[in-house]
């Protein structure tokens, strides 16, 4: 993952593999809980495939912002970047 577009194609990805959502309802904006259906117990399982996907350990605290699949693409960058 080296661009912000190829961190979004993961990210969707692994968010229609995972929860079984339809790619299309995957999009920057959507909001994670509210259109995507994701709760608490999911975002875990969320933060475990995108260490698997990076290497890299994102920290719970620092996800605790993220609201929308943007957010998401956002908080992997700026960790891949560190």
């Amino acid at each position: 993952m080296k661009t912000k577009e190829d961190i979004y194609n993961n990210v969707v990805d692994i968010l229609s593999k995972t929860f079984d959502l339809d790619p299309a309802a995957i999009k920057p904006e959507a909001n994670l809980y509210t259109d995507l259906d994701i709760d608490s117990i999911d975002a875990i399982d969320l933060l475990v495939k995108l260490q698997q996907v990076t290497g890299k350990r994102m920290q719970p605290e620092a996800f605790k912002s993220v609201r929308t699949v943007q957010d998401i693409v956002d908080a992997v960058d700026v960790l891949l970047t560190q």
